[in-house]
């Protein structure tokens, strides 16, 4: 049996994305989107209830100061306590699993999507995905890029401007582009 293009999206395979289901999904969180950002600006309760649509795999606690912007939503996968500051951006094409108490500043953008490097698959529009996992009590400052396929550890810290291309250990400070750890973080003071 033929895998659908959702089906070889969620498993990472090269898929086209731009019919049919996924193509109607993507409009759906725009629309939640578009609530979300602008029409419910001012209303709290409001937002809350449009994000638990638009992001029904995460904490009810998660906290997003608009505007915020995804693919599809469902991908997403927070525990309790995820804030997210103005202005993040997350392509969930695959999961994105984020601990609890992670913080992100302004401007994070989280990248599950990527292209082939051969010039004829882009030209027939595949795409692919792979994961990325972000562990709990970690810091992303304002500006940081993570790519696809990359897991970051608990209790990171990564600084303003970095550009995540390989995986983050535990208890690391890393920093630059790419972003390599500079040093470790005492877990002292982690919370309980």
């Amino acid at each position: 049996m033929m895998k659908s293009e959702k089906e070889k999206m969620l498993a990472g395979e090269l898929y086209y994305s731009m019919g049919g289901e996924l193509a109607a999904e993507r409009e759906t969180a725009r629309s939640l989107l578009k609530k979300m950002n602008i029409e419910l600006f001012d209303d709290p309760e409001g937002r809350r209830e449009t994000l638990r649509q638009l992001l029904p795999n995460c904490a009810d606690d998660i906290y997003v100061t608009p505007p915020f912007y995804c693919d599809y939503g469902y991908n997403i996968h927070c525990e309790e306590k995820v804030y997210l500051n103005f202005n993040c951006v997350f392509l969930d094409v695959c999961e994105i699993r984020i601990g609890a108490r992670t913080l992100f500043a302004p401007n994070v953008q989280l990248y599950t999507a990527g292209h082939p490097l051969s010039a004829t698959q882009r030209a027939a529009e595949l795409e692919f995905g792979q994961p990325i996992t972000i562990g709990k009590d970690c810091w992303l400052g304002g500006n940081v890029i993570v790519l696809p396929g990359v897991t970051i550890g608990d209790r990171v810290v990564i600084g303003a401007g970095s550009v995540v291309t390989k995986d983050i250990p535990s208890d690391a400070l890393a920093v630059g582009n790419p972003a390599k750890v500079i040093r470790n973080i005492e877990k002292t003071d982690a919370p309980q």
